[in-house]
């Protein structure tokens, strides 16, 4: 089953809001491909959990993909990829992706160097049995619709526009034109880094907008992400996954940027690191 809202278990267990662990998590992003006859999930994962890494390695737990359309079906995750044929499953409707971690023995927690201090007197005295969750992973949810569900901007060059650039919410990107290809910085090293002030600048504007777009009722100044339907508008819908998927709560106009900050690797830091090698190099 999809775990949708955090599930009460009688032991730790690693999931995308858990206060079980310390500095741990377990991400998922997917991206579908399709042919005649087959959907491809190319499924991508962090763990940052050396408990449950170590668990994997030795063969004492495994990672189960989890697939909920009209009903649920599992896998057992050996590849990078999962191949499901179209007649097993719709995706016309919202789809449910999820990455589980289920033990196959039975598992002391005893050695488990990773959890909150509220273990720490008795977690010699925590064991769970053969098959029992040990992860569950934050939910990606697919649309058949979707050409990329990961791809949420797109750069394009116009040397006609009537600015330096210009920033554009198509139904499925955040379209970035610049009049000039010079600035996007090529052929200088870290140029993705460099590129990071426009990334920053287009997600203030598609936030904004879901803001707009997705507040219950007019007037209302917030949106709790967890109470909200996925929403129709594709790039409304890859925002959404991805606020879900860094477990993002709340959005309204005061906290933009708190949730590019969550949602994004550090990418202000990664442009100030690139700024910052461009000017030692320069002296």
């Amino acid at each position: 089953m999809i775990y949708k809202k955090e599930a009460n278990f009688p032991y730790p267990v690693l999931t995308p809001g858990t206060n079980s662990y310390k500095d741990c998590y377990f991400d998922l992003n997917i991206e579908l491909k399709d042919d005649a006859e087959s959907y491809r999930f190319y499924v991508n994962y962090e763990l940052e959990c050396d408990f449950l890494n170590t668990l994997l390695e030795e063969k004492k737990a495994e990672i189960i993909f989890v697939v909920q359309s009209k009903d649920n079906k599992f896998f057992k995750l050996d590849n990078k990829y999962i191949d499901i044929k179209k007649t097993r499953i719709s995706l016309s409707k919202r789809t449910s992706v999820q990455l589980l971690i289920k033990a196959v023995h039975d598992i002391s927690f005893a050695l488990n160097n990773e959890l909150s201090e509220f273990y720490s007197e008795f977690k010699e005295e925590i064991e769970v049995d053969k098959n029992s969750v040990l992860a569950f992973s934050n939910i990606c949810i697919l649309d058949g619709r979707l050409k990329d569900p990961l791809k949420i901007f797109e750069k394009k060059h116009d040397p006609d526009l009537k600015s330096d650039i210009k920033f554009h919410l198509s139904k499925e990107t955040i379209v970035i034109t610049f009049k000039k290809s010079e600035y996007q910085f090529p052929g200088i090293r870290n140029k993705e880094q460099l590129n990071n002030a426009y990334i920053y600048m287009g997600l203030q504007r598609a936030l904004t907008k879901f803001l707009q777009s997705n507040v219950k009722e007019k007037g209302d100044e917030y949106i709790d992400i967890n109470e909200i339907d996925p929403p129709e508008n594709l790039l409304d819908l890859k925002l959404y996954n991805l606020m879900k998927s860094k477990t993002v709560e709340i959005l309204n106009s005061d906290n933009i940027d708190e949730v590019i900050y969550k949602i994004t690797d550090r990418m202000i830091e990664k442009y100030y690191t690139a700024v910052k090698e461009l000017s030692s190099d320069g002296n």
